[in-house]
């Protein structure tokens, strides 16, 4: 899987400060999102890869990332190049609200809600049927979770929703 970068319009903006998930919620998101060998997760806002490197490396799965920052493309790159996951992940810096999710079987997201609202148009146009939307922390207001689950972390409770795209109606 290659892919240099995406199309960046002037003044994107970012949609969420950096703040990595805790391992242990990275986990919890991908077994809750039920990641197949050979599914693509795509994470956007990826930062550094964590969640790409734990869906390739447990999950056996295929990864594309989306990250604004060059400084955390950089680091994400590195890290996946260093623990031979090159073959498997595909880190894209550029706007994530102009990545093409066509190919997603799960979106995995740490973004604000009022992010999510923006995003959600896309999600619902580019997504197949029984694609995946895993978020952390932030609802998609409007759609209803078909799984809810808490993880505590360091005293912390972190919230975790899926969503499933519905089949396609007639």
């Amino acid at each position: 899987m290659a892919g240099t970068g995406l199309a960046q319009k002037p003044g994107v903006e970012r949609l969420a400060p950096f703040v990595p998930s805790p391992q242990p919620v990275v986990e919890r998101m991908l077994e809750a999102a039920d990641v197949k060998p050979g599914e693509t997760v795509f994470d956007l806002g990826c930062g550094d890869g964590r969640i790409l490197i734990t869906a390739a490396r447990d999950f056996k799965a295929k990864g594309v990332g989306v990250e604004l920052s060059g400084e955390l493309v950089k680091q994400a790159r590195e890290q996946v190049s260093k623990l031979g996951l090159s073959n498997r992940i595909t880190i894209l810096q550029g706007d994530l609200l102009a990545a093409d999710l066509r190919s997603a079987d799960v979106v995995t997201l740490y973004l604000l809600t009022e992010s999510n609202d923006r995003l959600k148009p896309i999600l619902q146009k580019s997504l197949r049927p029984g694609a995946r939307v895993v978020s952390h922390d932030f609802s998609i207001r409007g759609w209803k979770p078909a799984q809810v689950a808490r993880v505590e972390v360091s005293g912390r409770f972190h919230t975790i929703y899926v969503y499933q795209m519905p089949p396609v109606k007639d």
